[in-house]
Protein backbone atom coordinates (compact mmCIF):
# COMPACT_ATOMS: atom_id res chain seq x y z
CA UNK A 1 0.00 0.00 0.00
CA UNK A 2 2.81 2.27 0.87
CA UNK A 3 4.01 2.29 -2.86
CA UNK A 4 0.45 3.54 -4.26
CA UNK A 5 0.93 6.57 -2.32
CA UNK A 6 3.13 8.44 -4.81
CA UNK A 7 0.93 7.44 -7.44
CA UNK A 8 -2.25 8.34 -6.10
CA UNK A 9 -0.82 11.79 -4.91
CA UNK A 10 0.48 11.75 -8.30
CA UNK A 11 -2.73 11.28 -10.50
CA UNK A 12 -4.48 13.81 -7.45
CA UNK A 13 -2.26 16.61 -8.18
CA UNK A 14 -2.67 16.11 -11.85
CA UNK A 15 -6.71 16.06 -11.64
CA UNK A 16 -6.19 19.37 -9.43
CA UNK A 17 -4.00 20.65 -12.18
CA UNK A 18 -6.69 19.87 -14.84
CA UNK A 19 -9.52 21.33 -13.12
CA UNK A 20 -7.87 24.53 -12.52
CA UNK A 21 -7.38 24.16 -16.19
CA UNK A 22 -10.54 24.01 -16.99
CA UNK A 23 -11.85 26.62 -14.53
CA UNK A 24 -9.64 28.91 -15.80
CA UNK A 25 -10.48 28.78 -19.82
CA UNK A 26 -14.16 28.63 -19.26
CA UNK A 27 -13.73 31.92 -16.55
CA UNK A 28 -11.60 33.47 -19.32
CA UNK A 29 -14.06 32.60 -22.20
CA UNK A 30 -17.16 33.80 -19.92
CA UNK A 31 -15.25 37.15 -19.37
CA UNK A 32 -14.29 37.82 -22.67
CA UNK A 33 -17.03 36.68 -24.58
CA UNK A 34 -19.86 36.29 -21.97
CA UNK A 35 -22.09 32.95 -21.99
CA UNK A 36 -22.08 32.34 -25.43
CA UNK A 37 -18.51 31.80 -25.97
CA UNK A 38 -18.07 29.82 -22.89
CA UNK A 39 -20.94 27.25 -24.49
CA UNK A 40 -19.45 27.61 -28.22
CA UNK A 41 -16.13 26.08 -26.07
CA UNK A 42 -18.18 22.54 -26.06
CA UNK A 43 -20.52 22.99 -29.09
CA UNK A 44 -18.77 24.62 -31.55
CA UNK A 45 -19.98 26.75 -34.22
CA UNK A 46 -23.90 27.22 -34.40
CA UNK A 47 -26.76 29.12 -35.07
CA UNK A 48 -28.10 32.21 -32.91
CA UNK A 49 -31.90 32.40 -31.85
CA UNK A 50 -33.06 35.80 -31.11
CA UNK A 51 -36.80 36.05 -29.78
CA UNK A 52 -38.57 39.05 -30.28
CA UNK A 53 -42.08 38.83 -27.99
CA UNK A 54 -44.71 40.77 -27.46
CA UNK A 55 -45.08 45.03 -28.41
CA UNK A 56 -41.91 46.44 -29.57
CA UNK A 57 -41.60 49.37 -27.15
CA UNK A 58 -37.48 49.94 -27.50
CA UNK A 59 -35.11 48.74 -30.23
CA UNK A 60 -31.79 48.91 -27.57
CA UNK A 61 -31.80 45.17 -25.91
CA UNK A 62 -32.78 43.77 -29.68
CA UNK A 63 -30.49 45.41 -31.77
CA UNK A 64 -27.29 44.65 -29.08
CA UNK A 65 -28.21 41.12 -28.75
CA UNK A 66 -28.19 41.38 -32.85
CA UNK A 67 -24.80 43.51 -32.70
CA UNK A 68 -23.49 40.48 -30.27
CA UNK A 69 -24.96 38.00 -32.95
CA UNK A 70 -22.95 39.72 -35.33
CA UNK A 71 -19.35 40.14 -33.68
CA UNK A 72 -19.52 36.22 -32.47
CA UNK A 73 -17.22 34.13 -34.24
CA UNK A 74 -18.57 30.58 -33.60
CA UNK A 75 -22.37 32.11 -34.77
CA UNK A 76 -22.49 31.70 -38.34
CA UNK A 77 -26.23 32.31 -38.91
CA UNK A 78 -28.95 34.14 -37.14
CA UNK A 79 -32.85 33.28 -36.84
CA UNK A 80 -35.14 35.91 -35.86
CA UNK A 81 -38.01 34.22 -33.74
CA UNK A 82 -41.01 36.93 -33.65
CA UNK A 83 -44.17 36.52 -32.00
CA UNK A 84 -45.21 39.97 -31.55
CA UNK A 85 -48.20 42.50 -32.33
CA UNK A 86 -45.91 45.39 -33.12
CA UNK A 87 -45.12 48.50 -31.44
CA UNK A 88 -43.36 51.92 -31.89
CA UNK A 89 -42.43 53.22 -34.78
CA UNK A 90 -39.21 54.45 -33.98
CA UNK A 91 -37.95 50.94 -33.09
CA UNK A 92 -38.83 48.75 -35.10
CA UNK A 93 -37.19 50.99 -38.18
CA UNK A 94 -34.09 51.07 -35.78
CA UNK A 95 -34.17 46.58 -35.54
CA UNK A 96 -35.29 46.88 -39.40
CA UNK A 97 -32.12 48.73 -40.43
CA UNK A 98 -29.73 46.72 -38.32
CA UNK A 99 -31.00 43.65 -39.70
CA UNK A 100 -30.07 44.81 -42.79
CA UNK A 101 -26.91 45.39 -41.76
CA UNK A 102 -26.14 41.81 -40.42
CA UNK A 103 -27.31 39.88 -43.69
CA UNK A 104 -24.51 41.47 -45.58
CA UNK A 105 -22.52 39.60 -43.28
CA UNK A 106 -24.31 36.49 -42.38
CA UNK A 107 -27.60 34.29 -43.38
CA UNK A 108 -30.50 36.26 -41.44
CA UNK A 109 -33.99 33.74 -41.17
CA UNK A 110 -37.21 34.87 -39.95
CA UNK A 111 -39.29 32.28 -38.18
CA UNK A 112 -42.65 33.71 -37.37
CA UNK A 113 -44.61 32.26 -33.96
CA UNK A 114 -48.66 32.57 -33.56
CA UNK A 115 -47.90 36.55 -34.64
CA UNK A 116 -45.90 38.75 -36.23
CA UNK A 117 -47.87 41.46 -37.41
CA UNK A 118 -47.30 45.48 -38.09
CA UNK A 119 -44.36 46.26 -36.81
CA UNK A 120 -43.46 42.36 -36.44
CA UNK A 121 -43.61 41.86 -40.42
CA UNK A 122 -41.84 45.32 -40.55
CA UNK A 123 -38.72 43.66 -39.19
CA UNK A 124 -39.60 39.90 -40.85
CA UNK A 125 -39.29 41.95 -44.22
CA UNK A 126 -35.50 42.94 -43.63
CA UNK A 127 -34.38 38.99 -43.62
CA UNK A 128 -33.35 37.17 -46.41
CA UNK A 129 -36.09 34.92 -45.80
CA UNK A 130 -38.77 34.15 -43.60
CA UNK A 131 -40.98 31.03 -42.35
CA UNK A 132 -44.45 31.10 -40.90
CA UNK A 133 -46.59 28.24 -39.48
CA UNK A 134 -50.08 27.86 -42.27
CA UNK A 135 -51.76 29.69 -39.10
CA UNK A 136 -49.72 32.60 -38.24
CA UNK A 137 -51.05 35.76 -38.01
CA UNK A 138 -49.06 38.36 -40.18
CA UNK A 139 -49.45 40.91 -42.60
CA UNK A 140 -51.32 44.28 -41.03
CA UNK A 141 -48.99 46.58 -43.19
CA UNK A 142 -50.14 49.79 -41.45
CA UNK A 143 -50.48 52.58 -39.18
CA UNK A 144 -52.46 53.62 -36.16
CA UNK A 145 -52.74 56.87 -33.88
CA UNK A 146 -55.61 56.11 -31.37
CA UNK A 147 -56.79 58.95 -29.68
CA UNK A 148 -59.22 59.20 -26.98
CA UNK A 149 -61.64 62.00 -25.73
CA UNK A 150 -63.19 63.09 -22.61
CA UNK A 151 -64.28 65.71 -22.89
CA UNK A 152 -67.94 65.39 -21.93
CA UNK A 153 -66.71 63.40 -18.68
CA UNK A 154 -64.67 66.44 -17.97
CA UNK A 155 -68.23 68.45 -18.02
CA UNK A 156 -70.10 66.40 -16.05
CA UNK A 157 -67.65 66.46 -12.99
CA UNK A 158 -67.21 69.98 -13.16
CA UNK A 159 -63.31 69.90 -14.48
CA UNK A 160 -62.60 72.26 -17.11
CA UNK A 161 -59.12 71.98 -19.01
CA UNK A 162 -57.25 75.10 -20.10
CA UNK A 163 -54.25 75.12 -22.14
CA UNK A 164 -50.73 77.79 -23.04
CA UNK A 165 -49.70 77.03 -25.91
CA UNK A 166 -47.21 78.72 -28.18
CA UNK A 167 -48.58 77.61 -31.68
CA UNK A 168 -52.42 76.26 -32.89
CA UNK A 169 -51.71 72.93 -33.01
CA UNK A 170 -49.14 72.51 -30.22
CA UNK A 171 -52.14 70.14 -28.08
CA UNK A 172 -53.86 68.38 -31.08
CA UNK A 173 -54.59 64.93 -29.87
CA UNK A 174 -55.34 66.34 -26.32
CA UNK A 175 -58.29 64.26 -24.41
CA UNK A 176 -59.43 67.50 -23.17
CA UNK A 177 -61.16 69.54 -26.38
CA UNK A 178 -62.39 68.11 -29.81
CA UNK A 179 -60.24 67.26 -32.94
CA UNK A 180 -60.82 70.17 -35.40
CA UNK A 181 -60.77 69.58 -39.47
CA UNK A 182 -57.41 70.93 -38.96
CA UNK A 183 -55.82 68.73 -36.78
CA UNK A 184 -57.28 65.51 -38.35
CA UNK A 185 -55.87 66.63 -41.35
CA UNK A 186 -52.33 67.05 -40.05
CA UNK A 187 -52.67 63.56 -38.19
CA UNK A 188 -53.80 62.05 -41.15
CA UNK A 189 -50.61 63.79 -43.05
CA UNK A 190 -48.13 62.03 -40.12
CA UNK A 191 -49.97 58.71 -40.21
CA UNK A 192 -49.72 58.55 -44.38
CA UNK A 193 -46.44 59.99 -44.20
CA UNK A 194 -44.80 57.06 -42.04
CA UNK A 195 -47.34 54.73 -43.86
CA UNK A 196 -45.25 55.48 -46.82
CA UNK A 197 -41.71 54.33 -44.77
CA UNK A 198 -43.66 51.04 -43.90
CA UNK A 199 -44.18 50.30 -47.61
CA UNK A 200 -40.87 51.38 -48.30
CA UNK A 201 -39.27 49.42 -46.17
CA UNK A 202 -41.12 46.01 -47.07
CA UNK A 203 -40.39 46.70 -50.77
CA UNK A 204 -37.05 47.32 -50.34
CA UNK A 205 -36.60 43.88 -47.68
CA UNK A 206 -38.54 41.86 -49.68
CA UNK A 207 -37.43 42.96 -53.44
CA UNK A 208 -41.27 43.29 -54.04
CA UNK A 209 -42.40 46.32 -56.60
CA UNK A 210 -43.83 48.83 -54.25
CA UNK A 211 -47.09 49.14 -56.32
CA UNK A 212 -47.61 45.45 -55.27
CA UNK A 213 -46.85 45.97 -51.69
CA UNK A 214 -49.16 49.19 -51.52
CA UNK A 215 -52.48 46.72 -52.92
CA UNK A 216 -51.69 44.51 -50.19
CA UNK A 217 -50.93 47.15 -47.43
CA UNK A 218 -54.78 48.31 -45.70
CA UNK A 219 -53.58 46.78 -42.27
CA UNK A 220 -55.64 43.53 -43.17
CA UNK A 221 -54.21 40.12 -41.28
CA UNK A 222 -53.25 37.28 -43.75
CA UNK A 223 -52.80 33.85 -42.11
CA UNK A 224 -49.24 32.14 -42.97
CA UNK A 225 -50.56 30.29 -45.88
CA UNK A 226 -52.03 33.50 -47.56
CA UNK A 227 -48.56 35.35 -46.52
CA UNK A 228 -47.00 32.75 -48.74
CA UNK A 229 -49.47 32.89 -51.45
CA UNK A 230 -48.99 36.66 -51.50
CA UNK A 231 -45.29 36.23 -51.80
CA UNK A 232 -45.05 38.32 -48.01
CA UNK A 233 -43.19 35.04 -46.91
CA UNK A 234 -41.21 32.38 -48.33
CA UNK A 235 -41.91 29.14 -46.78
CA UNK A 236 -44.11 27.25 -44.62
CA UNK A 237 -41.97 25.86 -41.56
CA UNK A 238 -41.56 25.94 -37.91
CA UNK A 239 -38.18 27.14 -35.92
CA UNK A 240 -36.55 23.97 -36.22
CA UNK A 241 -36.87 24.15 -40.17
CA UNK A 242 -35.74 27.80 -39.94
CA UNK A 243 -32.59 26.82 -37.71
CA UNK A 244 -32.08 24.09 -40.42
CA UNK A 245 -32.04 26.86 -43.40
CA UNK A 246 -29.93 29.33 -41.31
CA UNK A 247 -27.46 26.62 -41.01
CA UNK A 248 -27.68 25.34 -44.53
CA UNK A 249 -27.07 29.01 -45.70
CA UNK A 250 -24.19 28.89 -43.31
CA UNK A 251 -22.57 25.82 -44.61
CA UNK A 252 -23.11 24.03 -41.25
CA UNK A 253 -24.77 20.90 -40.69
CA UNK A 254 -28.45 20.14 -40.13
CA UNK A 255 -29.38 19.96 -36.71
CA UNK A 256 -26.29 22.80 -35.79
CA UNK A 257 -25.22 23.80 -32.21
CA UNK A 258 -28.39 26.56 -31.18
CA UNK A 259 -27.48 29.70 -29.00
CA UNK A 260 -30.34 31.17 -27.69
CA UNK A 261 -30.99 34.81 -26.46
CA UNK A 262 -33.97 36.91 -25.71
CA UNK A 263 -34.67 40.48 -24.80
CA UNK A 264 -34.26 40.39 -21.63
CA UNK A 265 -30.22 39.47 -21.06
CA UNK A 266 -28.27 39.95 -18.04
CA UNK A 267 -28.07 38.07 -14.35
CA UNK A 268 -31.31 38.38 -12.33
CA UNK A 269 -29.51 40.73 -9.79
CA UNK A 270 -28.87 42.84 -12.47
CA UNK A 271 -32.57 42.82 -14.10
CA UNK A 272 -33.55 43.36 -10.29
CA UNK A 273 -31.00 46.78 -10.37
CA UNK A 274 -32.45 48.02 -13.96
CA UNK A 275 -35.77 47.20 -12.51
CA UNK A 276 -35.52 49.51 -9.18
CA UNK A 277 -33.36 52.08 -11.35
CA UNK A 278 -36.56 52.31 -14.07
CA UNK A 279 -38.93 52.55 -11.37
CA UNK A 280 -40.64 49.67 -13.39
CA UNK A 281 -41.99 51.19 -16.21
CA UNK A 282 -39.93 49.40 -18.90
CA UNK A 283 -43.07 47.77 -20.88
CA UNK A 284 -45.50 51.35 -20.49
CA UNK A 285 -46.97 52.31 -23.87
CA UNK A 286 -46.30 55.14 -25.40
CA UNK A 287 -48.18 57.51 -27.28
CA UNK A 288 -47.96 58.77 -31.24
CA UNK A 289 -48.00 56.40 -34.54
CA UNK A 290 -47.70 52.87 -34.09
CA UNK A 291 -46.88 49.73 -36.07
CA UNK A 292 -49.17 47.54 -34.18
CA UNK A 293 -52.25 45.08 -34.49
CA UNK A 294 -53.82 44.21 -31.53
CA UNK A 295 -57.74 44.12 -31.15
CA UNK A 296 -58.99 43.42 -27.76
CA UNK A 297 -60.37 39.84 -28.03
CA UNK A 298 -56.64 38.85 -28.58
CA UNK A 299 -55.64 40.26 -25.08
Amino acid sequence: MARRHPILKGLGIISVLVLVLFVTVFFYAYLTGGEGKTLSLLSGDGVGVLHIEGAIEDSYPIVTELKRFKESPWIKAIVIRIDSPGGAVAPTQEIFEEDQKIKNGKPVICSMGSMATSGGYYIASACDQILANPGTLTGSIGVIMQLGNIEELMKKVGVRSYSVKSGANKDIGSPFQPLTPEGRAILQSLVDNVHNQFVGAVAEGRSMEEAVVRKLADGRVYSGAQAKELGLIDELGSLQDAINLAAKRAGLEEDPAVYTSREEQGSWWERLFMFVIDGGTAGVRRGGPRYEWSPLWLR
